[in-house]
């Protein structure tokens, strides 16, 4: 078993330090709120009998008694099931296994709250995509509101896939007096494998393929209830959850329906109420997660090859608990990274060929023996994090843990630290006179990750569509497409492009993608330089750029330049696009407030300001409330 004295990697140290330092005014604001809000208690104690009296009317007589009785927990449960998403279909059973879990303890739990749960599967291409990075505030705001009665000790969070988990843990943060748990529902069983379903894709991009056979192939690959087996964001999301001690050890990738699932749901909600102060050992939010544990959360995702969407969701997620994380930070973690995963887009295996080859356990095993992550941070689990080199086990029906494997089952899946996949990790910070961005080359091979080719300007994706069944692509280029930031439309995934771009690779041609927008946590084997800051209607240099500019993306020096001369290129007036066809339909003309408040890219990409950050600004009189 790996030890808790094994020494920390100097850059690990240094990067958590400089978060520490960067954060100190903005993070002694936060603990002192949340501190506060710990001193004035579970307002279920203060709440008058007709206040207390509507909190538990709907609850069967077992369960009001225990309400009645303040030394006795509840739990507020945060959900954001429904059934047309298949990550979070599984949650509609887990509220009564946690109410009769919660009984047994001599406790209760109540549904605090739905959250909005969207699948970017689903509507990747179309109009709704436009609403999928808002969903993210919208899930904390939804989850505030839920934990906002104050009838609750502690909170249990039922969420998997892209922004939902995102969502829950800002709001977790600014509720961080209350314990909390994250309780996922698993990975689908395996389908047809992401090699076939990626070469039918682009079969079909090619006219080759019929819509019905697309359609035979994504109904294989995505078959039943449970989360996308390839390793995006959703899956990310769990690792990153395990990381910080969020999840019990070895939980995220269980398949849904199984004993075992059950079982650790039960599990979870015993270990919430053991975290409460009723319960006996208070564990709130707000001591366990600090910058440790983002920093364990970002050597999690880069050693993983995770998406690129936590280069924003983690800075927005850090700021809610007072941290203040940026870029750099990634890219320098990167440079002592190792690569040990190689899952799908990554690889061919999916996340359960992960789970099989020695999962959470091995990987946990092998971070914490190289000093890469924090092993002495706090956890749900109620130890430290060198636990988590265990996995979970059913003996005569009761849930046990044991070491995990010390040894890969399956190198070509999962690896150590002394053989890894790749020296560094699967994401880097682009700088250049267009702005800043990132880009993960984990699935991009060597001979592809330098582009230097004529740009194909677009202000919408499906016009790179048609220039592509035109034949007006057929050559070196680097495709731009801009007005796709926060600001212009919500930030919506272009992943609907990687098809026609990937076409153009395999045809040997130096492809590139450049955009404001993102690509999602399937961003596959094209070069894409995403997220770039500032967006294109905020200013950006990308609205400088001109058909036939020749554009230099080289990952490996972490540059992005448009090969114009100086002197052009400060006299060019700047585009101004057209945007109102964005704005209207599907209810995007209810975001236009959201469009109006959105934060830079590299900032997070949220509404939310900068929590403790603007409160200090303002204190100093550096802003003013007209300014916020």
């Amino acid at each position: 078993m790996a030890q808790a004295s094994t020494p920390l990697n100097a850059t690990v140290q240094q990067v958590t330090q400089r978060i520490r330092e960067r954060s100190a005014e903005r993070r002694a604001l936060y603990e002192q709120r949340m501190a506060d809000q710990h001193r004035r208690g579970v307002h279920r104690g203060e709440l008058s009998c007709g206040n207390l009296a509507h909190g538990f009317a709907a609850c069967g007589s077992q369960d009001k008694d225990s309400l009645k009785l303040m030394n006795a927990a509840n739990l507020g449960i945060i959900s954001a099931y429904n059934d047309m998403l298949s990550a979070h279909q599984p949650f509609e059973t887990f509220p009564e296994t946690i109410k009769a879990a919660a009984r047994d303890m001599g406790s209760t739990a109540q549904f605090a709250g739905g959250v909005p749960a969207m699948c970017d599967g689903v509507t990747q291409g179309q109009p709704g995509m436009e609403l999928s990075l808002f969903s993210r505030d919208v899930i904390a705001m939804a989850t505030a509101v839920g934990l906002s009665h104050n009838m609750f000790d502690a909170a249990l969070y039922l969420g998997v896939c892209d922004k939902i988990v995102p969502g829950l843990f800002i709001a977790a943060a600014r509720f961080g007096h209350l314990p909390a748990m994250f309780v996922p529902a698993g990975p689908m069983p395996s389908g047809l494998p992401n090699k076939e379903k990626a070469r039918v894709r682009q079969l079909f991009a090619e006219g080759k393929a019929s819509r019905d056979d697309l359609l035979q192939a994504e109904s294989e690959s995505y078959h039943s209830p449970g989360t996308c087996t390839f390793y995006g964001t959703a899956n990310s999301n769990q690792l990153m959850m395990e990381m910080m001690g969020l999840h019990l050890p070895g939980t995220s990738f269980v398949n849904p329906g199984t004993e075992m699932r059950e079982a650790l749901t039960r599990f979870a909600t015993e270990q919430a109420i053991r975290n409460t102060e009723p319960g006996g050992t208070y564990r709130p939010f707000y001591q366990q997660i600090d910058e440790r544990a983002i920093v364990n959360a970002v050597v999690g995702l880069l050693a993983s090859g995770g998406s690129t969407n936590h280069t924003m969701h983690l800075v927005a997620m850090a700021a809610a608990a007072g941290i203040t994380l940026t870029w750099d930070d990634f890219t320098d973690l990167s440079a002592v990274t190792p690569s040990l995963m190689k899952v799908y887009p990554n690889g061919q295996a999916d996340i359960n060929h992960f789970q099989a080859a020695g999962g959470m356990s091995y990987l946990f095993r092998e971070l914490i023996g190289a000093g890469l992550i924090h092993s002495d941070i706090p956890t749900a689990f109620g130890t430290d994090m060198t636990a988590y080199t265990q996995e979970p086990f059913l003996e005569d029906g009761k849930l046990v843990w044991r070491e995990g494997p010390e040894t890969s089952l399956d190198t070509e899946v999962l690896r150590g630290v002394n053989e890894p996949f790749a020296p560094t990790g699967g994401l880097t910070v682009l700088d250049g006179n267009l702005g800043r961005g990132v880009i993960k080359v984990s699935a991009v091979e060597q001979e592809h990750r330098v582009v230097e080719a004529p740009a194909r300007i677009f202000e919408d994706q499906n016009e790179l569509k048609a220039a592509f069944d035109a034949g007006e692509l057929d050559r070196d280029v680097v495709a731009v497409v801009r007005f796709q930031g926060p600001k212009a439309n919500g930030m919506p995934e272009l992943h609907k492009l990687t098809p026609f771009l990937g076409v153009l690779q395999d045809r040997g041609h130096k492809v590139a993608l450049v955009t404001d927008g993102r690509m999602s946590g399937a961003s596959g084997k094209v070069p894409a330089a995403i997220h770039i800051s500032p967006e294109a209607l905020d200013g950006g240099p990308l609205s400088k750029l001109r058909d036939g500019d020749i554009v230099r993306l080289d990952a490996n020096a972490g540059t992005l330049e448009a090969k114009v001369d100086a002197a052009t290129w400060a006299d060019r007036e700047q585009r101004v696009a057209e945007l109102d066809h964005y704005h209207v339909g599907l209810g995007r003309e209810l975001f236009g407030g959201f469009r109006h408040l959105a934060m830079r890219g590299e900032e997070g990409a949220g509404v939310f300001g900068g929590f403790e950050a603007d409160d200090l600004a303002r204190q100093a009189g550096q802003i003013h409330d007209e300014d916020a």
